[in-house]
């Protein structure tokens, strides 16, 4: 923003004598060039410097005042008239000089059609007397510069500013700064901060150079002036007045901005709340609810065991799963179905006596009865304690009673059936593997028993090991025999009898370890040997005792998966009973208001804010 230079200024030393001379050359002046500068090259500032005060060495109010009245004549009313009226004011406060020039142009201003020029001259030559030596300026520059410390003084904004220069530079005014462009713009009559419209550019047609009747006698003042004394207030009246107005119209706006707020909010928050907190008082029928707790246990382990599973046996995360198992189907459309078919869960609901948004219709469908079912009735886990919480809520406290009890025992059911087909499973294979051991086994006994009675003996090795026997005791006996013949035999002259008697005895031992010998061999070959029967009874004995070993084993499998199976066993254990509740718990009137109050509150402003926010989006 640039800034208007400052007119150097200087001292003159005035006399009565010099101040009269000074008038009468200032008025021989304007009566020989009555012609003066248009109005635009007249307010265009200038510096002044010491060859215009050698040509002007001491200056005559009534020219400046006449000058100023001239231009006031000229120019055309502005709308800034408090700023006018506000330089008005403030010009008592300037030197006594331009006070007194002030005062003798306005008399001879309102003298001229009266009084001739020689009484104005000599007016305005004895009010110049008194005019008092000092730092002076001109009354053009003083009223310039106080046009632009009231402008200033407005307060505009920048924009305001920027709009003023650009109107400014587009009507070609000379402009030394944005608050002198706005006060040339208002000299010219232009408001700088009117936006244009476009009805605007449609002007009426101009009749300036249509003929007038001419007046064609002497006149002593301009022909169509009006003469009359004006109905205009003073320049702080109208302003004071103006700003009255716009006060009243600011409380007239927000007064119906108000209204028209708090009728929205009537219509659009407070009469659906109305309603609301109505059903809810007045229309929605109690409900009574009913509360139980149940925990899920598991059996104890008995068989002892190892490992995290052991560790974790005795703590809620043990049975976290069934838990939520039961939840999941106390929850389901087929616990809803089984409830209808044992306590007529449809039925009830459907009563004409309960409100018409609770109240099933008469043949409702299953999903409109779930629908019912899931807002009814409420199942909550609690992992951290393992506890599972029921409420019931039905239209009357004994049948809310008797659905809870219901629902706790399908859950108990649902329990005792969540590890049945498992240990159904185990303990069938157990006890599968071990019959067929007990069959393995009897096929062993069986078969050897059949060796044994196909051999007619029922002990193959001892035979063998007694004949074995047999021999080496007939061995022995022999050996024995033909020592005493070798010795009988050694003696020159033996006794005959003696020798033929061991002879007789070596020859029968002989004979008999001979049939001893056919008789093992006969007994170790062929498919009906002594050997082969003793191996295939060994092979029978061995197989049997495999499957005793087989059979011991399977039986204590089964020991082993009955003992799993009962580990594996739940148990529903009911914390809290199921009383039927006396007062109603449902609706909960109060609450329900204030939160219908607060979801239509929120709603009315969401939508203001977005109807605003497109509202700026589309003006801007």
């Amino acid at each position: 923003m640039t800034m208007k230079p400052k007119a150097k200024k200087f001292r003159i030393r005035r006399s009565p004598a010099a101040g009269s001379a000074q008038a009468a050359t200032v008025e021989q002046q304007g009566e020989t060039n009555p012609s003066r500068p248009p109005e635009v090259e007249r307010l265009r500032p200038r510096v002044v410097t010491e060859n215009d005060t050698a040509r002007r060495p001491e200056a005559d109010p009534t020219a400046g005042d006449a000058a100023a009245q001239t231009a006031a004549v000229d120019q055309p009313a502005t709308p800034e008239a408090p700023a006018a009226s506000a330089t008005d004011a403030s010009a008592p406060a300037e030197p006594a000089v331009a006070d007194t020039g002030t005062t003798a142009g306005t008399t001879a201003e309102t003298t001229a059609g009266t009084i001739d020029d020689d009484t104005a001259r000599s007016q305005a030559a004895d009010t110049t007397d008194t005019a008092r030596s000092g730092m002076v300026s001109s009354a053009h520059e003083m009223s310039v510069e106080a046009e632009i410390d009231a402008i200033r003084r407005e307060g505009l904004t920048g924009r305001q500013l920027r709009m003023a220069r650009r109107v400014a530079q587009k009507h070609s005014l000379p402009a030394t700064s944005d608050f002198d462009a706005v006060r040339l713009l208002r000299q010219q009559g232009i408001d700088p901060f009117h936006r244009s419209n476009m009805l605007e550019l449609v002007v009426p047609r101009d009749d300036s150079d249509a003929p007038k009747d001419k007046v064609q006698l002497p006149q002593t003042i301009p022909a169509g002036t009006t003469t009359l004394p004006s109905t205009d207030l003073s320049p702080a009246q109208q302003r004071e007045r103006e700003i009255t107005e716009i006060q009243r119209d600011i409380v007239s706006r927000r007064r119906k901005k108000m209204l028209l707020l708090l009728t929205r909010l009537f219509f659009f928050v407070m009469i659906p709340t109305a309603v609301v907190g109505w059903y809810f008082y007045s229309v929605a029928t109690p409900m009574y609810a009913t509360k139980s707790e149940f925990l899920i246990l598991k059996a104890d382990n008995a068989g002892g065991g190892t490992g995290l599973g052991n560790l974790l046996s005795g703590t809620q995360f043990a049975t976290s799963q069934d838990s939520i198992a039961v939840q999941s189907y106390l929850e389901s459309k087929d616990a809803m179905l089984r409830l209808d078919a044992d306590q007529g869960f449809k039925a009830h609901f459907s009563q004409p006596w309960i409100d018409p948004i609770q109240r099933l219709p008469a043949d409702p469908t299953n999903e409109q009865a779930y629908k019912i079912y899931s807002k009814d009735v409420k199942i909550g886990y609690d992992p951290t304690e393992g506890v599972v919480r029921m409420q019931v809520i039905a239209a009357d406290p004994e049948t809310s009673a008797n659905f809870a009890r219901s629902l706790l025992s399908y859950a108990e059911e649902r329990v005792n059936h969540l590890s049945e087909q498992k240990r159904s499973d185990q303990m069938r294979d157990a006890l599968a593997g071990f019959e067929n051991a007990q069959i393995e086994r009897r096929k062993a006994q069986e078969a050897l028993v059949t060796l044994q009675q196909k051999g007619a003996i029922l002990d193959p090795e001892g035979v063998i090991a007694a004949l074995r026997g047999q021999i080496n005791n007939i061995e022995i006996q022999l050996q024995d025999k033909q020592l005493e013949l070798s010795a009988l035999m050694d003696n020159p002259r033996p006794n005959q009898a003696k020798v033929e008697g061991a002879k007789g005895d070596v020859r029968r031992l002989q004979d008999l370890l001979d049939q001893l010998n056919k008789k093992m061999v006969d007994a170790s070959k062929g498919e009906n040997s002594l050997a082969e029967l003793s191996v295939r009874i060994q092979m029978a004995q061995a197989d049997l005792t495999t499957r005793d070993m087989m059979l011991q084993s399977s039986l204590q499998q089964v020991e082993q998966t009955r003992m799993e199976a009962n580990r594996q066993v739940r148990y529903l254990t009911t914390s809290v009973e199921p009383v039927a509740s006396q007062d109603p718990a449902y609706p909960r009137k109060f609450e329900n208001t204030i939160l219908a109050f607060l979801l239509f509150s929120g709603i009315y402003l969401m939508i203001s804010l977005t109807a605003s926010i497109l509202r700026e989006q589309i003006t801007s």
